[in-house]
């Protein structure tokens, strides 16, 4: 597939496919950005910013992203917008072109391989060190549910659903972003749950 250029939203935070992101945007040329989306077909881009800030420009940013789609709108008093976005596919960034009016670059989208069914076998490890780490967060705070939350049957699905649902910090979930295939993210994240849940134990016997 031919590199697209796509509308870019460089955040301190990582959108999965699948997940829910509502954004505020205030600055002049993500407005511009989000009247055009809005006039079009309604996505952009995002991506963890590796060094800088949000606001004001200058950032660098990671090269691999997900592809967030507006499926609801708000104008806000002051001129801006709060937006509800959803994750649809991940992408590599090909080639960065203009920040003006607003960030924008080439993209080429990942294609993810059907399950097979050492997929399977790794995502159902990821579940269960994920509950494992919820047991044990809520015996040092019953606000944290014992259980996950529901999840797709769909192994290419189910993992981004936990990695969205895990307290990850931005670079642990920007290496699960960038992991190819479902038993290759499945490792990553089942990686970092067991070092939580390590943590968790020694919290809980102190």
């Amino acid at each position: 597939m031919a590199p697209r250029p796509m509308p870019m939203f460089p955040l301190g935070t990582v959108l999965f496919p699948y997940a829910v992101l509502p954004l505020r945007v205030f600055e002049p040329r993500y407005r511009v950005m989000t009247r055009r989306c809005l006039d079009g077909d309604r996505e952009f881009g995002v991506v963890l910013i590796e060094r800088g800030s949000e606001v004001g420009g200058g950032d660098v940013r990671f090269g691999v992203g997900t592809i967030a789609r507006i499926v609801q709108v708000a104008e806000t008093p002051d001129g801006g917008y709060a937006l509800a976005t959803v994750g649809l596919r991940r992408f590599r960034v090909i080639r960065w072109l203009t920040d003006d009016p607003f960030p924008q670059a080439e993209i080429d989208l990942f294609e993810e391989p059907a399950p097979a069914d050492t997929d399977i076998a790794a995502r159902d490890r990821v579940a269960g060190a994920f509950g494992e780490v919820l047991e044990l967060w809520h015996q040092l705070d019953e606000r944290v549910p014992r259980d996950p939350p529901p999840v797709s049957d769909d192994p290419r699905r189910d993992v981004f659903e936990i990695a969205a649902a895990a307290p990850l910090g931005p670079l642990d979930a920007q290496r699960v972003l960038e992991a190819h295939g479902t038993a290759a993210r499945s490792a990553v994240l089942h990686e970092y749950l067991g070092e939580l849940a390590d943590m968790l134990r020694a919290r809980i016997a102190e």
